[in-house]
């Protein structure tokens, strides 16, 4: 008995949907430069209270040419970015999108976000040609808006939740932090969190260490500048060597699941910690199935798992590659593994959740 192939029916509404929200993406996708553009530019300050402008007051506020500047608006005004009113032919933004846009003290604020993924778009050509082999890519191997995104993106939520939220979950951590506490806190890239932490419990000591020799000397200037470089050290070493031992506190913020070997990482934590010591993990927001991060937060973070994550793990040697989204069984399984008795999950937002791992 033979069977014929049924010619397959296609439904030309659904076709055009699908090609629709196709240009909507690549329209998004050009933003992404645009984005960064209008931070770097000063656009979205200039226009932030400003109240209505025509292209020509904002160019004139922000020393641009104006005639890259109404196209500007006008893509941003037909994102939905900006607000544009046809009869005066002026542009405003909504005071709730300038806080996104302007405010790099508010949790909401997002040009970290499109700096680093235009980064990682930038370098999407050597992992194209790494996908063919399953090679990898170091993260020192990317170029400055990846570091620097990095770094803007994540800030404004530690600045948030860290102090406020995430240490005081922990069993105990703060009044050892207030009362004076050794704190190694490892795959630190610009130090964003050592020196939030350094700054809000002074009577404390932290080792900030990171592979990347970039990262680190940028840590130390932010350090300095930020004035707690009397008690705040940072070195070049990979997680699964950094200096130090009994550590009242080791932290790892979102890079864990980027490590070639975790439990090795994971290893080295359990012999740097004290006896009643705590590791803190902070990982990207994930569910254990797949389908659970199906969603706007998942679906970045994909991305960025594909472009940055996997890549720098398979760099390494063992190369894991847990990936962004490994979700909490996996990070238990790594913690569990490195002979860490105790595992819970004490806190988390759209973005991030915080673990604790004791001996």
């Amino acid at each position: 008995m033979t069977t014929t192939d049924q010619p397959v029916v296609i439904d030309t509404d659904k076709l055009m949907a699908f090609v629709f929200r196709a240009v909507d993406e690549v329209g998004a996708t050009l933003n992404t430069a645009l984005v960064v553009m209008g931070d770097r530019l000063g656009l979205y300050r200039a226009l932030a209270g400003a109240g209505p402008l025509t292209p020509g007051e904002l160019a004139a506020r922000t020393n641009t040419a104006e005639r890259y500047v109404r196209e500007w608006l006008n893509a941003q005004a037909a994102g939905s970015y900006i607000d544009y009113d046809p009869d005066s032919g002026r542009y405003t933004l909504p005071a709730e999108h300038a806080i996104a846009l302007t405010d790099e003290s508010s949790p909401a604020y997002l040009p970290g976000f499109f700096q680093i993924a235009l980064g990682s778009v930038a370098d999407s050509p050597r992992i194209t040609d790494a996908v063919k082999t399953g090679e990898g890519m170091g993260w020192h191997d990317h170029g400055h808006d990846v570091f620097e995104g990095c770094e803007r993106f994540f800030r404004p939520s530690y600045n948030a939740s860290l102090v406020s939220a995430w240490l005081p979950a922990l069993d105990g951590v703060v009044a050892k932090l207030q009362s004076g506490a050794t704190v190694a806190d490892v795959g630190c890239g610009h130090g964003a969190s050592t020196i939030l932490m350094a700054q809000a419990f002074p009577a404390s000591t932290f080792v900030g260490s990171d592979y990347h020799e970039g990262s680190i000397a940028t840590a130390r200037r932010k350090a300095a500048e930020a004035g707690v470089s009397d008690r705040v050290r940072f070195e070049v070493a990979p997680a699964s060597a950094y200096s130090g031992g009994d550590y009242d506190l080791v932290t790892m913020f979102d890079c864990l699941h980027d490590m070639g070997d975790p439990v090795g990482a994971a290893r080295h934590v359990r012999q740097s910690l004290s006896a009643d010591g705590t590791w803190m993990i902070v990982e990207p927001a994930a569910g254990d199935r797949v389908e659970e991060n199906f969603n706007p937060v998942g679906r970045a973070y994909y991305g960025f798992s594909t472009l940055l994550c996997t890549p720098a793990s398979l760099s390494q040697e063992v190369g894991l590659a847990l990936g962004a989204q490994a979700g909490e069984s996996r990070i238990r399984d790594v913690v569990t593994t490195a002979g860490l008795s105790r595992f819970r999950r004490v806190s988390e937002t759209p973005f991030n959740i915080v673990y604790e791992a004791r001996p």
